[in-house]
């Protein structure tokens, strides 16, 4: 009788432990998930900075061609004020 009574708490204890073991790969699971999102997140982040580093390159460039643009304009207008103050 004794193995009767010891058979149904071995099999409570190994479902007790075998339900231990579930949870703790679900909270692992979870965990996971967790952190491919992040990476995913980080790796859309990084695309997005990416992105904005093109844009603002042109806009850069943009800004260098007219300021060359207006270096050249102010030169001619400092040649023709001189011929004006010469005359």
């Amino acid at each position: 009788m004794a193995s009767a009574d010891s058979q149904p708490r071995f099999g409570q204890s190994v479902k007790g432990l075998l339900s231990d073991k579930v949870g703790s790969c679900s909270g692992d699971v979870i965990a996971l998930t967790r952190q491919v999102l992040k990476g995913s997140r980080s790796q859309e982040l990084l695309g997005q900075a990416a992105r904005n580093m093109v844009i603002q390159e042109d806009a850069i460039l943009h800004s260098e061609d007219s300021l060359r643009k207006m270096s050249i304009i102010t030169t001619h207008l400092q040649y023709q004020q001189e011929a004006i103050q010469k005359k």
